[in-house]
């Protein structure tokens, strides 16, 4: 069982983190160790040539592998993230994108995970996403 859930989740983004809540980040469902979040496209969300940016494409990434730590280990709100590697595969253009979240390893002082970032609608695989948060 997930030591927080989606609706829990949900309110600490929008109480705690302002920049998620800004790019209206959800989170959809969260299991142990898993987690599956949504950012809805806007047009605040682009460069000049119509894709999403990078930047929010790793806020999302960040966000979600929270939300999957926050599932092993509760609301620790001073979990934070101590190493992101984003490798970009291909442009999102215009569209909602999922980020699908799982813990490879939980140990007492780091978690480490994996976030696959899709593009809504399709199969598309736009980023991948390895990193390491550090416990309190």
């Amino acid at each position: 069982m997930s030591a927080i859930s989606a609706e829990q989740f949900n309110a600490l983004l929008m109480e705690k983190l302002p920049m998620a809540r800004d790019l209206a980040i959800r989170a959809e469902t969260l299991g142990k160790g898993t987690a599956r979040l949504v950012m809805p496209f806007g047009p605040h969300l682009t460069r000049p040539v119509d894709v999403v940016c990078g930047p929010a494409l790793m806020t999302l990434a960040d966000v979600a592998l929270y939300a999957a730590v926050l599932t092993q280990i509760g609301q620790q709100e001073m979990a934070v993230t101590s190493n992101l590697n984003i490798s970009f595969l291909r442009k999102a253009e215009r569209c909602d994108i999922i980020a699908e979240a799982s813990l490879l390893k939980l140990g007492r002082r780091l978690a480490m995970g994996a976030v696959e970032l899709i593009a809504a609608g399709t199969d598309e695989l736009v980023a991948h996403v390895t990193a390491t948060y550090a416990i309190p």
